[in-house]
C-alpha cells in the first residue's frame, strides 16, 4: 500500500499528466448604463415585464402607478418584497417597472423575476443569495392549450349512457 493516492495532484502526477490549476473565474462586473440604472427583462406566464433599477429610497413604480395602486392585494406586494428581503438591500432601490400580458399574479411574478435579475446585474455580490433562493430561474409554468375534442385541456364531455 506504499502506492496509495491521497489526493488529486498525486492522481495526476502519478497518472504522468500534469496537474493544472486553474485560477477562479473572472469576476463579474456590475452592468449599468450611463444614468446607472440596471436593466432586466422578468417572465412568468404570459406575463413580460421590462425592470429598471437604480439606487434611491425603495420607491416603486409599475406601469406609471405606486405598487401599492398597482397592486393592490397585500400578497403581490409580498411578493414584489422579496428580492430586496433576501438581498438585504430593503430601501436601497428605486424600481420602475412597465408589465405587459397576463393577470396580476403573473404580472407580480414577472416584475420579482425582473428585480431579481437587475439586482444581481447592479451588484454582483448579490448573485449567491438570490439564486439560492431561486429568484434568478424563470418559472416556465405556463396554461396548457385546450385539445380538440375535449371541453378543457383535459376534461372530457359528460358521459351520458342514454
Amino acid at each position: 500500500m506504499a502506492d496509495q493516492i491521497n489526493s488529486l495532484e498525486e492522481l495526476g502526477t502519478a497518472a504522468g499528466v500534469e496537474a493544472v490549476v486553474e485560477e477562479t473565474a473572472a469576476p463579474r462586473e456590475p452592468v449599468r448604463d450611463e444614468l446607472g440604472r440596471s436593466y432586466a427583462t422578468g417572465k412568468r406566464k404570459d406575463a413580460v415585464a421590462r425592470v429598471w433599477i437604480k439606487p434611491g429610497s425603495g420607491k416603486v413604480t409599475v406601469n406609471g402607478k405606486d405598487m401599492d395602486k398597482y397592486f393592490a392585494r397585500p400578497v403581490l406586494q409580498l411578493i414584489l418584497r422579496q428580492p430586496f428581503q433576501v438581498a438585504g438591500v430593503e430601501g436601497e432601490f428605486d424600481v420602475m417597472a412597465t408589465v405587459k400580458g397576463g393577470g396580476l399574479t403573473g404580472q407580480a411574478g414577472a416584475v420579482k423575476h425582473g428585480i431579481s435579475k437587475a439586482l444581481q446585474l447592479y451588484n454582483p455580490e448579490l448573485r449567491a443569495a438570490l439564486k439560492a433562493a431561486g429568484f434568478l430561474t424563470r418559472d416556465s409554468r405556463v396554461v396548457e392549450r385546450k385539445k380538440y375534442g375535449k371541453r378543457k385541456a383535459r376534461r372530457s364531455f359528460q358521459f351520458s349512457k342514454r
